[in-house]
C-alpha cells in the first residue's frame, strides 16, 4: 500500500486504488450514454422549464423575426434567458425535424450539453490529479500508479460521481437551459485547469466558456464563473494571467457585445425586461430562500457533498495546490451566489456538481476500508429498495392487487390504460440484471479501484433512472403531458371560420408554450378577438359571461385544478 499526505499536519490517509486499476474506457462511455439518451426521448414536453425552452425553439423556427435574436414563447417575451441555447436547439429542428420530429430534434442538443459537461469535468480533474501535488507517496518497492494513470483514475471517480449526482438526473434531461449553463461551467472549470501546462489553449476555451456563459443566462451564470477566476487564475502564474487578459476576455467579449447591442436595437421592450429581470434576480439573499436553499441542497448534492467536505478537511494546508485551491474556487463562486440571489433555487445549486464532483474523488484515496464499505452499503441498500419499489409499483398498477395501493395509484391517473410496453419491459429487466451482476461483482470480487466507492452510486442511480423511464415513462408522461387538451382545442378551432383569432385570459406561460409546440397554436393580444381561450380553476368554473357562448371546456384527466374553456364572444 503507497500512503498520501493531503496536510503536513494530518495523519498519512491510505491510498486504496492499485496501479492497474484502470476503468474500461467503453464501461465508461456506455454509463454516460445511457445515462443521457434515457428519459431524453420518447416523451412530451412537461410545463415549466422544459416546455419553455421548447417553445422558445419552436419560436425561432417558425414565428421567426425577432424570436431568432430574443427568447420567445409563442409571441410572449421571455427575458431571464439568453439565445445560446435557443439557438442550438432551433438549429437542431431545422436540420433534423423534418425526420424525427421538432420536439425530438429540440433536445438533441442535450446530448451535446452533456457530452461538453462530462468530458470538460474529466479531462480537468485529470489535469489536476496528475500533477505532482496530488500525487500519493511512492511505495517502497515501487509499483505505484504513475502520474498521468492516478489522474485518470481520479477523473474517472469524478464522472461516474457527476452521474450519481441526484440533482443533476432530471435537469439534464429537461429541454431548458439549465444543461447549457452547467456545461459552460464545466467548460470554465477545465479552461482554467489546461492554462496550468497549456495557457493559451485554455485561455481560448475560457473566454468561450465566458461567452457562452453569459449568452445562457447572462449574469445569473457568468458572476459565480466571474467570481471563481480571482482565486483561481493566480495558480497558473503569469502565462496564464496574460493568456487570459489577451486571449480570454476578448473571445468573451465581442460575441456578448455583438448580442447585447443588436438585441438593444431590435427592442428596447426586450432589454428591458431583460435588465428588470437581472435586477429582480440579484439581491440579498432573503430567509426564506436561504432556509430553502439549504433544505434541498443535501439531496440534491447527495453523494458530492460530504465527500467534498471530507476533501477539503483531509487536504488542509494544501489550499495554494492548483488540485485543491481550483475546484474550492468554483466552489467558493456557487456559493456566494446563494447569498447574492433573493431566492435561490436548484439552478444555483447546480454551480456546486462540477467543483463537488472533483473534489470528491479527491476524497476517496483519503477512505479507509471501512468508509468506502459504508459507501457502497449505503448504495447497495438504498438503490435495491429503490428499484424494488419501481418494479412493485408497476406490477400493482398492472395487475390492480394490492387494491389500496393500486386505488391510490389510479387516483394519481384517473382513466390511464396500463398496458405493457414489450421494448420498454426488456430494457427493464435488462437494467435489473445489470444492477445484479454489479452487485455480484462487487460483493464477490471485492476490487479495490480508486473509483470503486463511486461505482455503486452511480450505477444505482442509472438503475433507477433507467427503470423510472421504461416502466413509468408511459404513467408519468399521461400526468404530464398537455396534448390531450391542446388536441380538443385545435380541433374545435379547425371548425372555426379561420380569419378569427384568439385571444387568451388567465393563461400562464407554461401552458401557452405547451399549446405551441405540441399543436402549434399561438395566440393574439387582441382584445377584439372573436375566440377566447380561458384558464381558471376546476374549483372556480363560473358561468359564461353574458354574450359569450362556451364552444368546448375540459382539463386534463389527471389535474385537479387547471380547468379551460373556449368560448366565443357573440355579436
Amino acid at each position: 500500500m503507497s500512503v498520501i499526505s493531503p496536510s503536513p499536519r494530518a495523519t498519512p490517509a491510505r491510498l486504496t486504488a492499485p496501479a492497474a486499476a484502470k476503468l474500461s474506457r467503453p464501461v465508461l462511455l456506455g454509463v454516460c450514454f445511457i445515462y443521457i439518451i434515457f428519459g431524453l426521448f420518447p416523451r412530451d414536453p412537461w410545463k415549466t422549464d422544459d416546455v419553455i425552452g421548447l417553445a422558445q425553439m419552436w419560436s425561432a423556427v417558425y414565428l421567426q423575426g425577432e424570436a431568432w435574436l430574443l427568447p420567445q414563447v409563442a409571441g410572449v417575451t421571455s427575458a431571464s434567458n439568453g439565445p445560446l441555447s435557443m439557438w442550438v436547439g432551433a438549429g437542431s429542428m431545422l436540420v433534423f425535424g423534418p425526420w424525427i420530429g421538432d420536439i425530438a430534434a429540440g433536445r438533441l442538443p442535450n446530448l451535446l450539453w452533456f457530452a461538453l459537461t462530462s468530458s470538460s469535468l474529466w479531462y480537468g480533474t485529470y489535469l489536476l490529479g496528475r500533477r505532482a501535488e496530488a500525487q500519493p507517496l511512492a511505495l517502497p518497492f515501487g509499483g505505484q500508479p504513475n502520474s498521468a494513470d492516478y489522474g485518470r483514475m481520479l477523473a474517472d471517480a469524478a464522472l461516474l460521481l457527476l452521474i450519481a449526482t441526484l440533482g443533476l438526473a432530471w435537469r439534464s434531461h429537461e429541454t431548458s437551459i439549465i444543461p447549457a449553463v452547467v456545461a459552460m461551467q464545466a467548460l470554465a472549470f477545465y479552461s482554467v485547469a489546461r492554462m496550468l501546462d497549456r495557457p493559451w489553449t485554455g485561455a481560448a476555451t475560457l473566454g468561450l466558456a465566458l461567452a457562452g456563459a453569459f449568452l445562457t443566462r447572462g449574469g445569473a451564470s457568468l458572476i459565480p464563473i466571474l467570481i471563481a477566476l480571482p482565486f483561481a487564475l493566480p495558480a497558473t502564474g503569469r502565462r496564464g494571467l496574460r493568456a487570459a487578459a489577451l486571449l480570454a476576455l476578448p473571445l468573451a467579449i465581442v460575441p456578448s457585445v455583438w448580442w447585447w447591442s443588436v438585441a438593444a436595437d431590435t427592442s428596447a421592450y426586450w432589454m428591458a425586461g431583460w435588465r428588470a429581470w437581472h435586477a429582480d434576480f440579484f439581491g440579498l439573499v432573503t430567509f426564506t430562500g436561504l432556509t430553502s436553499a439549504l433544505r434541498n441542497a443535501p439531496w440534491f448534492l447527495w453523494p458530492l457533498w460530504p465527500l467534498a467536505l471530507l476533501a477539503v478537511w483531509r487536504w488542509r494546508g494544501w489550499w495554494r495546490a492548483p488540485h485543491l485551491r481550483m475546484p474550492l474556487a468554483f466552489a467558493g463562486g456557487a456559493l456566494a451566489m446563494l447569498l447574492i440571489v433573493g431566492h435561490p433555487g436548484e439552478p444555483e445549486l447546480l454551480g456546486l456538481i462540477i467543483p463537488g464532483a472533483t473534489l470528491s474523488a479527491l476524497a476517496l484515496p483519503t477512505l479507509r476500508r471501512g468508509q468506502v464499505n459504508a459507501l457502497d452499503w449505503f448504495a447497495v441498500m438504498a438503490f435495491s429498495v429503490a428499484a424494488f419499489l419501481v418494479w412493485f409499483g408497476w406490477t400493482t398498477a398492472l395487475s390492480g392487487w394490492p387494491r389500496q395501493i393500486a386505488a391510490n395509484i389510479e387516483r394519481q391517473t384517473p382513466g390511464f390504460a396500463h398496458e405493457i410496453v414489450w421494448l420498454a419491459l426488456l430494457a427493464a429487466l435488462i437494467a435489473t440484471a445489470a444492477w445484479i451482476v454489479l452487485l455480484t461483482w462487487r460483493l464477490r470480487t471485492l476490487p479495490v479501484a480508486l473509483w470503486r466507492g463511486s461505482m455503486l452510486s452511480a450505477g444505482g442511480v442509472l438503475v433507477a433512472w433507467v427503470l423510472l423511464n421504461t416502466l413509468w415513462l408511459p404513467h408519468i408522461d399521461y400526468a404530464r403531458s398537455y396534448r390531450p387538451v391542446a388536441e380538443h382545442i385545435n380541433r374545435v378551432l379547425a371548425e372555426q371560420p379561420p380569419q378569427d383569432c384568439v385571444r387568451t385570459s388567465g393563461l400562464n406561460l407554461p401552458q401557452r408554450a405547451s399549446f405551441a409546440v405540441l399543436e402549434g397554436l399561438v395566440f393574439s393580444f387582441d382584445s377584439s378577438c372573436p375566440l377566447v381561450l380561458q384558464q381558471t380553476t376546476q374549483d372556480i368554473v363560473d358561468p359564461a359571461p353574458p354574450g359569450y357562448q362556451i364552444l368546448w371546456q375540459g382539463a386534463r384527466p389527471s389535474d385537479r385544478q387547471e380547468f379551460y374553456r373556449l368560448m366565443r364572444v357573440r355579436p
